[in-house]
């Protein structure tokens, strides 16, 4: 299976603090691969690493196979990266409608653009009953969908999914996961940065468990959720 994503040996630093150690991973095209680990892991910064908002002091970064390690966020955006970041990060005076286009705004094809609105409202029916409201009115939940809708609508080679179902009810926790494996199904690659690892690894083909900045465990989904190791590794993050 083609690597889409792969992050090969990278060490980054806040100033003198570093923050990963030779971290190395892989996102297979077609799969939901799933970033595991309890706060101050690294987690975040691996995700702002691959959209080149933090830089590698060395290490590489590769999007199909091409080295990315020197693009900019732009270029990174426009090859087909689209982020579902952590708290949603909706626009909250803007309307459902205007903030789901925003997803679009790189895009040229009105008319196409139209009809994949369309999908979305079908996708997340919520949304589409909400179009009108402004988003910064909408549940927790509400707003994933919105933002899942927004990424969407850029048509992403990867979907990058930051802690999605953070702070959510049970219930949305549940159908968050639902609609990411659907939009997996229908042939969407998702890279996810989660805490509540057995939530990820009850959707995710693989995994990988960061702690400290280094990856501590890695495998297939059902290896991780087998495997003694995974809550030692986890800082403590109750997975068995």
């Amino acid at each position: 299976m083609e690597t889409i994503l792969e992050l090969q040996d990278v060490n980054t630093f806040y100033g003198a603090i570093q923050v990963h150690f030779d971290l190395s991973l892989s996102v297979s095209a077609g799969e939901i691969t799933c970033l595991l680990g309890g706060n101050a892991s690294g987690k975040s910064t691996a995700m702002k690493a691959i959209f080149g908002l933090v830089r590698p002091r060395t290490g590489r970064v590769f999007l199909a196979g091409e080295e990315a390690t020197h693009w900019g966020t732009p270029r990174r955006v426009a090859w087909g990266l689209r982020s579902v970041p952590e708290a949603r990060r909706l626009f909250p005076y803007m309307t459902v409608r205007e903030n789901l286009l925003m997803g679009a705004y790189l895009r040229r094809d009105r008319r196409q653009v139209a009809e994949d609105l369309e999908k979305m409202l079908d996708l997340f029916p919520r949304v589409g009953e909400r179009l009108d409201q402004v988003a910064g009115t909408l549940s927790g939940g509400e707003q994933q969908m919105v933002a899942m809708a927004r990424a969407l609508l850029g048509r992403p080679r990867i979907l990058c999914m930051d802690e999605p179902t953070m702070g959510l009810s049970p219930l949305w926790v549940d159908r968050v996961l639902e609609l990411i494996q659907t939009i997996n199904r229908q042939g969407t690659t998702v890279f996810m940065v989660e805490q509540n690892a057995r939530a990820a690894l009850q959707i995710a083909h693989r995994g990988y468990v960061l702690r400290h900045g280094t990856v501590a465990l890695r495998g297939t989904a059902s290896e991780l959720l087998d495997n003694p190791l995974v809550e030692s590794a986890y800082l403590g993050g109750k997975v068995i």
